[in-house]
C-alpha cells in the first residue's frame, strides 16, 4: 500500500471513529437554548422557562406520561430533588401534544400520582429532545451553570448515578 492511500485509509477511519462518539455521547459541553411552556401544577407555576437556566445546575427529565420506564425515572428522581432543595433546578418537560384524553388536568394528576414536585415543562414540538440529541425516553441532562451540558443518559438512570452527576456539575 502506497504512503497516500495510508493516509487517506487512516484519516477515514479517524471520522468514523470520530462520528460514531459523538452519536453516543453527543459534543459534550456544548450548550442549548429552548424555551419551554410552563404548567400549573405541584412545584411548577404557568409560563415559560428558557432552558437550560442561566447561572444554575439544572437537571432536566425528558419523559411521556406512557412512558412505564419514564414512571420508573420518576421514583429516582423525587428523592433527590428534594435533596438538593434549592441548589439545583430540576425540570420535567413531556412533548406529548393535547388533545383526546390527554388534557392539562390528566397530566396534573398523573404529576401528583408520581410525586413530581418541581417545574413541569411541555415542548409538544420536541425542540428541547432535538436541542439535546436525545433518542428515546427517558432522557436525562445535566447543565452546570454556564450552560454546558455536563452529563446527559438514556433510560432510567439510578438515584447515585444522577447524584454524581449532578454533584460533579456542583464542583463537589
Amino acid at each position: 500500500m502506497n504512503r497516500r492511500r495510508l493516509l487517506t485509509a487512516l484519516g477515514g477511519v479517524g471520522l468514523t471513529a470520530g462520528g460514531a462518539w459523538v452519536a453516543t455521547n453527543g459534543l459534550g459541553g456544548s450548550a442549548f437554548s429552548v424555551t419551554v411552556e410552563t404548567l400549573d401544577a405541584r412545584g411548577s407555576e404557568r409560563g415559560s422557562l428558557r432552558l437550560p437556566v442561566d447561572g444554575e445546575v439544572t437537571v432536566l427529565d425528558l419523559f411521556a406520561t406512557w412512558c412505564g420506564p419514564c414512571e420508573k425515572q420518576m421514583e429516582s428522581l423525587a428523592p433527590v430533588a428534594a435533596s438538593y432543595g434549592e441548589d439545583v433546578t430540576f425540570v420535567s418537560v413531556t412533548n406529548e401534544r393535547f388533545g383526546g384524553s390527554f388534557t392539562r388536568e390528566y397530566l396534573r394528576g398523573w404529576w401528583r400520582d408520581h410525586d413530581g414536585d418541581w417545574t413541569l415543562g411541555h415542548d409538544p414540538e420536541g425542540e428541547l429532545m432535538s436541542a439535546v440529541g436525545a433518542n428515546g425516553l427517558p432522557y436525562l441532562v445535566v447543565t452546570a451553570p454556564d450552560g454546558s451540558v455536563t452529563w446527559q443518559h438514556g433510560g432510567v438512570a439510578s438515584e447515585s448515578k444522577l447524584r454524581g452527576a449532578i454533584d460533579a456539575a456542583l464542583g463537589r
